[in-house]
């Protein structure tokens, strides 16, 4: 059975979120990480606040939709609201 995964990383630099979709978490970070993806070279250090996991692949790229959406980044914000608050 293979995964899909829909992620939001925290950029520590301007603390702004990047949210994505891949099939492999860990090595789609590690590129992150190492700025060999050009949208978050520069927004660098990265956290990995958030993931999804899905057995569809169009639900996973769906949710990452919503996820970039005001509605999406809402739900993310309130999600997440213990991370931020401490």
């Amino acid at each position: 059975m293979n995964f899909h995964y829909t992620y939001v990383l925290l950029s520590t630099k301007d603390k702004k979120f990047y949210c994505g979709y891949s099939e492999d978490l860990k090595s789609r970070f590690e590129q992150h990480d190492k700025g060999k993806v050009s949208s978050t070279k520069d927004r660098r250090p990265l956290e990995l606040i958030y993931y999804e996991s899905c057995l569809v692949k169009q639900d996973a790229m769906k949710r990452e939709r919503y996820f970039k959406t005001y509605k999406g980044k809402l739900f993310l914000r309130n999600r997440l609201k213990s991370y931020f608050t401490g």
